[in-house]
C-alpha cells in the first residue's frame, strides 16, 4: 500500500503543490460539502490566500496516510 506523497494520483507533468478544496474532495472520493466540513473541523488543513482557500498536497498525503475520513464517514452515514 502507497502511503504518503505516493499514494497521491500523478497527471502528467502536473508539479502542484496545493489544491483547491473541490479538487482535494474529487481526489479522495468525497463530496465537496464534507471536504468544507473538514476544513471548518480542522481535520483538511488549508492554506489561506486571500479568499481561496488551497490544501497543501503534502496535507492530503498525511490525511490518507493516518485515515480519519473513513471513521468520519461512518458516522456521517449513520453507520
Amino acid at each position: 500500500m502507497k502511503v504518503g506523497l505516493e499514494a497521491l494520483p500523478k497527471s502528467g507533468d502536473d508539479e502542484r503543490l496545493v489544491y483547491t478544496v473541490t479538487q482535494a474532495a474529487e481526489l479522495l472520493g468525497i463530496s465537496r460539502a464534507f471536504a468544507y466540513e473538514l476544513v471548518a473541523r480542522g481535520d483538511l488543513p488549508v492554506i489561506r490566500l486571500g479568499r481561496r482557500r488551497l490544501v497543501p498536497k503534502v496535507a492530503l498525503a498525511d490525511l490518507v496516510a493516518r485515515g480519519p475520513i473513513a471513521e468520519d464517514l461512518a458516522q456521517t452515514d449513520g453507520r
